[in-house]
């Protein structure tokens, strides 16, 4: 038997047994703790015993005299914060999974609805349209949508939406939550979703048959923390994909309509497979009476870069083109506004003026250091416009030439940028395409529509490209309609 009597006033229970497992004696605390009946026989030392709602770990000393001492060690908050941690780490793995904000919201109210509460509301900052909410019950499927709300009705959640401010959680009374709030519960917790950088939203914790206690409404509040990260997260992914969206959109050639008396066709490629944009553009207006307006170019350099340059050039012509229509005078005007931005950027550029007469298209061209334009006849002869001038955006002076061209039903007039005939490839994958080769091209390619004729040369650049890098591409075709027969 145990001598020391030490241990009978220990804070930590004991009890000692004997080796038929009957307990022969128990400690102060011990005797607080365990009913009157206990047998340890199925205690296992070092696993956790489960005892008015507590967890303690086992520890048994054995004796020379065949008894043994059990030691209870109270665990429950070690325990309790074990799992938490582990609960908060599987929660931001579940909530770093998308980066789209109603999914996040899904996420948050189904993960609180099933680890902190009864019913959780998750409420974004108001949009255009109302407030973005998602709702769920445990075990239930959450709903999303847009409410219109009186966020005043509650008590602290205002604030919480402003996300700055920091505010600290509020207890709300139930019994003057409004309805759309809920109804019949015992106790509610607005906590904030604090974001980084923008307001997340605020996390409303609902329970219908106990109070939270202060310890779940401290670790609600580290839930809470990773929540609105991932939220605010998913919603400045989401700003910025719209942005970038609309500006690439701002800056991608424009869909060419349909016009009665000229068949117009483009194609364009940016240079790398990821990107959507970079320095080749091409524009079509529509000018008083029949007539068209043009414009091809290449912007010095790629990607995002020549891009931007790219805006303010089609930008700056559009207005010009407001003002005068005479190609000379524009192209020195567009000269002039280059040499004031950046004279790194420099552009070649053709623009053209398209007209129906009776023999079908009138073109006038008029290049600033452009591949000249090629003329695709009917019956597959291929010539080459007299434009070629000095690059425009680099010197005070350009010079400039015009040349014009009538296209008779069938015929095209193909403008293109030195993406396709400096395209690197062919057999042994060192040789451009060159303008030799695509005028040879060009021959078979004698009245066909325009949409058909772009669709060709990108299609031959990229075939003799392969799997190679390339430098941006534009193509855009003018073809005179064929008349149909009466």
């Amino acid at each position: 038997m145990v001598t020391v009597s030490s241990w009978l006033h220990s804070p930590c229970p004991a009890l000692v047994v004997d080796a038929a497992g009957a307990v022969h004696g128990m400690n102060d605390a011990a005797k607080t703790l365990l009913p009157q009946q206990v047998s340890p026989t199925r205690w296992r030392h070092g696993e956790s015993v489960d005892i008015a709602e507590r967890s303690y770990a086992a520890h048994r000393v054995d004796h020379a005299d065949g008894t043994v001492t059990w030691w209870l060690l109270d665990e429950t908050d070690l325990r309790l914060e074990r799992e938490r941690a582990q609960l908060l780490t599987r929660m931001s793995s579940a909530l770093m999974t998308s980066l789209n904000p109603e999914r996040c919201m899904t996420v948050v109210a189904e993960l609180a609805a099933e680890h902190l509460a009864d019913e959780a509301v998750v409420i974004a900052p108001q949009s255009d349209h109302g407030h973005p909410v998602t709702r769920c019950r445990r075990g239930e499927a959450p709903t999303y949508d847009l409410e219109h709300l009186d966020v005043e009705e509650v008590v602290g959640l205002s604030e919480a939406l402003r996300g700055f401010p920091p505010v600290p959680s509020r207890w709300i009374d139930p019994a003057v939550a409004p309805d759309w709030l809920a109804r019949d519960v015992v106790s509610i917790v607005v906590t904030p979703l604090p974001g980084h950088g923008v307001a997340a939203g605020a996390l409303v914790l609902i329970r219908r048959d106990k109070q939270f206690t202060e310890d779940e409404e401290a670790f609600a509040r580290l839930f809470a923390s990773r929540a609105g990260v991932a939220i605010s997260a998913a919603s400045l992914f989401t700003q910025q994909a719209e942005i970038t969206e609309r500006l690439t959109r701002d800056l991608l050639p424009p869909t060419l309509r349909r016009h009665e008396h000229v068949d117009l066709a483009g194609r364009y490629r940016a240079s790398g497979a990821t990107e959507r944009v970079g320095g080749d553009f091409y524009d079509v207006h529509q000018l008083p009476g029949d007539e068209l307006f043009v414009v091809l170019g290449d912007v010095c350099g790629k990607g995002l870069d020549a891009a931007v340059q790219t805006g303010r050039v089609r930008t700056a012509l559009h207005a010009l083109l407001q003002v005068v229509t005479d190609h000379d005078r524009m192209l020195d005007a567009l000269n002039q506004a280059l040499l004031t931005t950046d004279r790194s950027r420099f552009i070649t550029t053709v623009v053209g003026t398209v007209r129906p007469v009776d023999e079908g298209l009138h073109v006038k061209l008029t290049s600033g250091g452009h591949l000249p334009a090629l003329i695709v006849r009917a019956g597959g002869t291929v010539e080459v416009a007299n434009t070629r001038g000095t690059l425009v955006g680099i010197l005070e002076k350009i010079i400039t030439t015009t040349d014009e061209v009538v296209l008779a039903p069938g015929d095209s007039c193909l403008l293109y940028t030195d993406g396709i005939t400096e395209a690197v490839g062919g057999p042994l994958g060192d040789e451009e395409f060159g303008e030799d080769r695509l005028r040879r091209a060009l021959e078979a390619c004698g009245g066909m529509p325009a949409e058909a004729l772009v669709e060709h040369v990108h299609m031959l650049a990229a075939r003799w490209v392969g799997s190679g890098t390339h430098d941006d591409m534009a193509v855009l075709a003018i073809t005179a309609p064929r008349r149909r027969s009466s």
